[in-house]
């Protein structure tokens, strides 16, 4: 076994003979399953002759097999070769006739599947092959000859072969089964069913593999299958991969991309196309194409509800004015608590939301705003969440910025209006002034014809309160405030911060419905799950119904002021509409701070920003209403000069992270109403970052101003001190040209800044280089004394010239 699987070297003659001709170097090694091949002989070993050989002696028999080739006579020779070439071309012959029979059969059996599986496809995809009706017959051999073959004689068997070969148009085996297959496989490379058979037609079939692929692939094929298709409804948004497309029509993402390129759209499977295009490749494999938007997961986010579900609600008033005019402080009267007290510097500086019950025990929902000119923002979202407002005037300090803003506010959110005159108490208050300088901005009173109802109050002493709730509640009753309280609850966020132990926490006010403890919402970019409800007293609540506000626990991230507050069904449609809020809000970003279209509007735009000096602050507020109109305030203060840029803004105790930001940025951290961690202090004293805590936003507002008028280029200012008159010019080989002069005002000093004027013009500007009075050197000569006058690098003086010294002065500029 071994020697069989290494190969024996052989002849290319039968075994036992030898070659007649020259010995050319090279022998034919055999192998296993009839495999040969032609290698070169290194060595040849020749047979020692036994005999006459070993004692020098040569007999004639051995002589003659000597003289013969291969050691034989020629006679033994010439009988061997006849043997040998008709034994080959025996067994040459019936090689031929087996092959021949063995393509027959195979042939027969190809034809057979062929035919079954011809009738499984359609005519138009599959043509059908010739097909010849041949019955199978068996071949037999002689004994002796082949395993496979039976006794039959040589001469018999030649001459059914012919026959069936004449009638079944099978070519006769005449030229070898080389010359056999090269006849079957001119161009093709493989025998077909019809070449096999009739000899003629050269044209390749298809093989059973080959169908049932066409079959396999006429499923995925856009009009292949008509009547076996399935019509789909597919969702295209506005955006679409490759690879998603084919999934949602159950197709192949390679019949996609083949589509796609006889479209002329050259995608790959994770390329993202429109919709038109999208629609076009659905159309094309015969679905329906259903186009959505991202918008439409916010449908049925809202509903409307019946008339015959709604009942009254409180009614949500909010307090407008000018900052100092008594707001909290009426508020604090109404609930008779202390507020305005605990508030730093005396003023609101956040929107605030409580209920008042009042004698019949009904209830007024008040929302406090803060006065100052920072909260701009504030006072818009008080009037856009409010029923009534109830713009507060103090009587001895009249219609200010204030109050006509929070007038425009009103107006533009189309809430009515009540006028509460307050601070009546005081000394040098005139309730009349104020109802007159309200006309100048369309606000007229009932007293004066108009539609306005006003009281004069006293927030001090509790004037006329009673009544200022009683035209609150009739006010009430006319706009027919009502809501469904048996419903998913809808409202808008107030206020928002974050609280150690909590996260964020954010005051609500609830719109429609009612909502409980466990509740999924969403709120802006941000969702939740109600995990705690509290009132305005801090107290816990399990529920909070329409026209109530109330702090929520809860919230994934800090919310925005003015944001809506949404009750859904699961947590996946909360994350759902956050998400997609949260993709086009950062789009919104990217559109506003879009970069230059142009690289001359680049170019600028650098230029500028080299121009403008910045100072780079973070802020950190307690409440985002504060930080938002911190942010705004100081955009304000920018000007072409200098700039205020805010690297962060923020709720929430300064960190260990706003510090790292400080130091890389170079920034200030203001800090309103906050302080730092104790890691965070570390920080700030280690890498010496400067921190400001404030709690008042005046003083902030103040700070950052000085900052930035110290970054401004200061004024020049100039002032003269002094002028000679020249009388008689000296050239000094030494010195050069020296004037001569006579001071006429103030005094001349050496070393000072000099002008030269002729005749009225100025004809050189410089400094003086040397002064002398009576040969000596003098700092400085003094009214009405003569002196010598030499300038710095210029020597063209006539007589009658002035010089006139001065000075510059740096003055600091501010904002």
């Amino acid at each position: 076994m071994a020697e069989q699987k290494k190969g024996t070297l052989s002849l290319s003659c039968p075994p036992g003979l030898r070659k007649s001709g020259p010995f050319d170097g090279k022998v034919r090694q055999s192998f296993s399953h009839g495999k040969t091949k032609v290698v070169a002989v290194v060595e040849i070993k020749k047979k020692r002759l036994s005999g006459s050989r070993s004692f020098g002696v040569k007999s004639s028999a051995s002589a003659a097999r000597i003289e013969g080739k291969g050691g034989l006579t020629d006679i033994e020779m010439e009988t061997r070769l006849k043997v040998v070439k008709d034994a080959i071309k025996e067994s040459k012959g019936w090689e031929e006739v087996r092959q021949a029979k063995e393509q027959e059969r195979r042939v027969l059996a190809r034809l057979q599947e062929q035919k079954e599986a011809t009738e499984t496809i359609q005519e138009e995809l599959v043509p059908e092959e010739p097909t010849v009706d041949v019955p199978s017959r068996q071949v037999h051999a002689p004994h002796g000859k082949q395993q496979f073959f039976h006794s039959k004689t040589v001469d018999a068997e030649k001459e059914d072969y012919q026959s069936t070969a004449s009638s079944k148009k099978i070519p006769v085996v005449k030229k070898g089964i080389k010359e056999l297959r090269k006849h079957y496989s001119q161009g093709s490379g493989k025998i077909s069913i019809y070449n096999a058979l009739n000899g003629e037609d050269e044209t390749r079939s298809r093989s059973l593999a080959s169908l049932k692929r066409a079959k396999q692939k006429s499923k995925s094929v856009p009009g292949s299958q008509e009547e076996n298709r399935v019509v789909k409804e597919v969702i295209l948004p506005e955006v679409i991969s490759v690879q998603d497309l084919s999934s949602r029509m159950a197709v192949r993402t390679g019949d996609v991309v083949k589509t796609l390129m006889r479209l002329g759209v050259m995608a790959t499977a994770n390329q993202i196309i429109d919709a038109d295009t999208a629609e076009l490749i659905v159309m094309e494999f015969g679905h329906k194409a259903r186009r959505v938007s991202d918008s439409d997961i916010e449908i049925g986010l809202r509903r409307e509800d019946d008339e015959g579900a709604l009942l009254r609600r409180p009614p949500v008033v909010t307090i407008m004015g000018h900052v100092d005019h008594g707001k909290t402080s009426l508020i604090d009267a109404l609930r008779n608590t202390d507020v305005a007290q605990s508030e730093a510097g005396g003023i609101t500086q956040g929107i605030g939301a409580y209920q008042v019950s009042t004698n019949d025990g009904r209830k007024i929902t008040f929302i406090d705003t803060p006065g100052h000119a920072a909260f701009t923002e504030m006072r818009s979202r008080g009037a856009n969440v409010t029923d009534i407002v109830v713009l507060v005037v103090a009587a001895d300090d009249g219609v200010k910025d204030q109050t006509v803003e929070a007038i425009n506010h009103a107006k533009a959110a189309s809430a009515p209006m009540i006028l509460a005159i307050n601070k009546i108490d005081k000394h040098g208050a005139n309730p009349n002034n104020v109802r007159k300088s309200l006309l100048n901005h369309e606000v007229v009173v009932e007293s004066y014809g108009g539609d306005i109802m006003d009281v004069e109050i006293s927030a001090k002493t509790g004037k006329n309160l009673q009544k200022l709730e009683e035209m609150i509640l009739l006010q009430a009753e006319m706009l027919d405030l009502r809501a469904n309280p048996d419903r998913e609850a809808e409202g808008i966020v107030i206020e928002s911060k974050v609280e150690k132990g909590l996260g964020p926490v954010a005051t609500i006010l609830i719109n429609k419905g009612t909502l409980h403890v466990g509740d999924i919402f969403v709120s802006g970019t941000v969702f939740g799950k109600v995990r705690v409800i509290s009132n305005h007293r801090g107290e816990i609540i399990d529920e909070l119904t329409p026209g109530t506000p109330g702090e929520i626990v809860g919230f994934n991230g800090s919310t925005i002021p003015g944001d809506d507050f949404v009750v859904v069904e699961n947590e996946t449609r909360a994350r759902e509409v956050a998400g997609y809020r949260d993709r086009k809000k950062r789009e919104q970003a990217w559109v506003i701070s879009s970069h230059p279209s142009s690289a001359e509007q680049m170019f600028s735009q650098i230029q500028e920003e080299q121009r403008q000096r910045c100072l780079a602050v973070i802020v950190k507020a307690g409440v985002q209403g504060s930080s938002e109109a911190i942010c705004t305030s100081l955009q304000r203060l920018s000007t072409s000069e200098v700039t205020v840029k805010i690297i962060h803004s923020g709720i929430g105790e300064i960190t260990e992270n706003d510090v790292s930001l400080a130091r890389a940025s170079q920034a200030m951290i203001l800090g309103f109403n906050v302080r730092a961690n104790m890691q965070a202090r570390d920080q700030i004293t280690r890498d010496r970052i400067q921190v400001k805590y404030y709690s008042i936003i005046y003083d902030l507002l103040d700070d950052v101003k000085s900052v930035l008028s110290g970054l401004l280029t200061p004024d020049i200012k100039e002032n003269i001190f002094g002028s000679a008159e020249v009388r008689k010019i000296f050239d000094i080989p030494k010195f050069g040209r020296i004037a001569g002069c006579m001071v006429l005002d103030g005094l001349v000093r050496r070393g000072a800044k000099a002008r030269l004027i002729r005749d009225g013009v100025v004809v050189h500007t410089g400094e003086i280089k040397s002064l002398r009075r009576s040969k000596d050197d003098v700092k400085e000569v003094k009214y009405g004394f003569e002196c010598g006058i030499s300038l710095e690098n210029y020597n063209d003086i006539h007589p009658g010239d002035t010089i006139e010294c001065f000075e510059q002065e740096a003055v600091a500029r501010q904002l």
